[in-house]
């Protein structure tokens, strides 16, 4: 037996023994296998990363748990039959499809921003997708996915402005007003792209948009994802110069420490966005954002370029 079981790791890395994985570097403690149960005292013990319980509770479980939002359009909102749709809904969606061939097989539970990384932490979630913004600080508390959208601020104009790119509205000067949501940095922001613009800052979204209607404002500044969304359901009333700027990614965040389980959702995600699941990944992004995705190249892989 003692033979037989310290020969495994000759040709493999790992063995397991009693539901413990035993790696190579446990060996010196564990010479002697006569009493087995000098095993569970090895202090060089240690799981492998390979070795996935998320993914193997999720699908003993029969359903995916994700965390996300309820009140942000075009990413996770009640729809009239009251029902969470959006983009972070439908990337939800595939991920339960890659796990049980269903996409519906996915329980939502509501959170706030606050609570994004925190019911991670304590297992409530499996994963969270609620457009987080990947930064060094946050990966430091969870592991990201990879990105699946890039977000940035657009500009919002009526469909017959006499601005019709970013150089039109520079030229302008301090002719142009953007109107703003109200924030510290406001104005910094805007200035970025205008930099002799005048800002207005509003109290709302609402209040914002409104300024444009009525000619109050020139334009208004706001994340791209939200001026693409207001222009799908409003056809023909608005237009939105190509350029923006202030990038920052959106990525799902999975507990760290279960590299199976991020490498699991993170070919979701991948095959989502250039392979077999493509056309459903360009049809969400089509619907909620107004942009038909060019179809990935055939041939060698781009992300290898």
């Amino acid at each position: 037996m003692a033979h037989f079981l310290l020969s495994i790791p000759l040709l493999h890395t790992c063995f397991r023994y009693s539901g413990i994985n035993i790696t190579l570097e446990c060996l010196p403690c564990i010479a002697d296998l006569r009493c087995l149960k000098r095993v569970f005292f090895c202090s060089r013990l240690r799981p492998l990363s390979w070795v996935s319980p998320k993914r193997d509770s999720v699908l003993a479980r029969g359903k995916l748990i994700v965390g996300t939002g309820s009140t942000n359009a075009p990413w996770h909102f009640q729809g009239a039959d009251g029902k969470l749709q959006g983009f972070d809904i439908d990337i939800a969606r595939m991920v339960a499809k890659g796990l049980f061939n269903d996409p519906s097989k996915v329980e939502f539970v509501v959170q706030s921003s606050d609570a994004r990384i925190p019911n991670l932490l304590t297992d409530k979630v499996d994963m969270s997708c609620q457009f987080i913004t990947v930064t060094a600080s946050r990966a430091q508390q969870v592991a990201f996915t990879l990105p699946y959208y890039r977000e940035g601020v657009g500009l919002l104009l009526p469909a017959n402005s006499k601005y019709k790119e970013i150089d039109d509205l520079k030229a302008a000067g301090d002719g142009v007003i953007v109107a703003v949501l109200q924030n510290v940095y406001a104005e910094e922001l805007v200035h970025q792209a205008l930099p002799k613009a005048k800002v207005d800052q509003y109290d709302s979204v609402d209040l914002m948009y409104q300024a444009v209607n009525s000619g109050r404002a020139d334009a208004a500044a706001t994340d791209q994802s939200s001026v693409k969304y207001l222009m799908v359901q409003n056809p023909g009333r608005y237009r939105s110069p190509a350029y923006a700027w202030s990038p920052q990614t959106y990525s799902c965040a999975v507990k760290r420490g279960d590299q199976d389980w991020l490498n699991f959702v993170n070919t979701v995600l991948h095959e989502g966005m250039t392979g077999v699941e493509f056309p459903t990944y360009a049809a969400s992004f089509k619907q909620w954002f107004g942009v038909d995705l060019p179809t990935p190249a055939i041939g060698f892989p781009a992300e290898f370029k």
